[in-house]
């Protein structure tokens, strides 16, 4: 709430002649207080109340976020209100679609000025240029926490976002010629071929025998456990227990921006965290591709068991962006269209849940149950809804019988 003046000052005349005077104003936390003067005079009591008023007017229009630039005012809210209460890698991402997507078109318009229309161009703008549906919804994401926090301060008379819903996904996707597809058809996964294709690129070596392509195998060991990029990154050779042929998952890792305070600085930086939800610290199991995988690995590299099981050059943690451009690099020697990390856990996760076919012909498979507890997501639902496809063969005469 911010501070207002509830009188414009009252003077009375003590029992002593004397003078004094008092201002009723309301501060931030909505409670009533007052200012007293006094003097040998009422004129001097006066000049006093002006002086006061003068000031107290000037300190809220310089206070008075209303006025400021849009730019300066979500920059202050940003690190007040979200650097402390949210995750480093989120802070990054905020900022960044802050400073290029919103800050471009209304970064230096008056808060109080910004309206419904306002907020209705920049989403149309984004869609137009392209950007993805999850891009944009970023955009009015941040702009909705944003103007929340300024009407429910009483700093604006108006939220904007009430009159600027977002797109709907259906219309956003049909402006931009597209269709929504079921949510398993998005997901991005590796062929049988495009699997030994990448895999024969990986492990090709040199005429003197060197590996061209460093700590490959732990491609086939992502393929083997579904893990994220930043959860077997964050891998230490003590999570290991080849004996028992499991992973007990601890950790993970981000590339974060440097900062000094909440500025950011420049160069990116490794941080080592918790793992991305509560259910994502599990154990995995290990089948003998993952086994060889992690052999082959603790072969080319291995600096203790309290060492990263993907080391950099000094034993330290890998960054991600160094991993995923070799990774990058054998798919396009490999000749497979380019296909985001997330796609090799979508692989594993889709074999599984959909079934491998054995040589007496049955479909070996597991419940999206099972599979959601070995990829750590929190309910089966979320395995289902990506990694299930819809068997429509089985419904071939269903309806027989049922003749209206």
């Amino acid at each position: 709430m911010q501070k207002k003046l509830l009188t414009n000052g009252n003077i009375f005349k003590r029992t002593d002649a004397r003078w004094n005077g008092v201002v009723w104003y309301m501060d931030e936390q909505g409670q009533r207080k007052r200012k007293s003067f006094c003097g040998n005079s009422k004129q001097e009591v006066k000049e006093k109340i002006t002086e006061y008023i003068a000031a107290f007017n000037e300190q809220l229009t310089a206070s008075d976020e209303s006025k400021a630039k849009l730019e300066d005012s979500m920059a202050n809210w940003l690190r007040v209100f979200k650097f402390p209460s949210v995750e480093r890698g989120t802070y990054d991402r905020l900022e960044c679609t802050a400073k290029h997507q919103i800050y471009p078109l209304i970064g230096s318009k008056v808060v109080g000025d910004v309206t419904s229309a306002d907020i209705k161009v920049i989403l149309n703008h984004w869609m137009n240029e392209g950007y993805a549906y999850t891009t944009v919804k970023k955009v009015y994401n941040i702009l909705t926490d944003y103007f929340r926090y300024l009407t429910q301060q009483e700093l604006i008379p108006k939220n904007p976002m009430l009159a600027a819903p977002m797109i709907k996904k259906a219309n956003f996707m049909a402006t931009q010629g597209k269709e929504i597809r079921p949510t398993f058809e998005t997901v991005t996964t590796f062929s049988p071929s495009e699997i030994e294709r990448f895999k024969t690129e990986a492990l090709r070596t040199w005429g003197n025998g060197e590996r061209i392509y460093q700590q490959a195998a732990v491609y086939t060991l992502m393929l083997n456990t579904g893990l994220r990029t930043g959860e077997v990154l964050g891998l230490l050779n003590s999570d290991i227990d080849l004996t028992n042929r499991v992973i007990h998952l601890q950790r993970g890792i981000k590339e974060i921006s440097r900062r000094d305070g909440t500025e950011a600085t420049s160069g990116r930086e490794v941080k080592v965290g918790k793992l991305k939800t509560a259910s994502s610290k599990r154990d995995v199991p290990l089948n003998q591709a993952a086994v060889n995988a992690i052999e082959d690995l603790r072969a080319e590299r291995y600096f203790g068991e309290n060492t990263p099981l993907i080391p950099d050059e000094n034993g330290d943690y890998t960054r991600p962006v160094n991993f995923r451009k070799r990774y990058y690099r054998i798919l396009e020697a490999a000749g497979i269209e380019r296909k985001g990390l997330h796609s090799l856990r979508h692989t594993f996760a889709t074999t599984l849940v959909n079934g491998v076919k054995q040589p007496d012909g049955t479909i070996k498979s597991l419940s999206p149950r099972q599979v959601a507890d070995l990829l750590g997501h929190s309910t089966s639902e979320i395995t289902e809804l990506y990694y299930v496809k819809k068997d429509t063969s089985r419904l071939a005469g269903i309806t027989t019988g049922f003749e209206l």
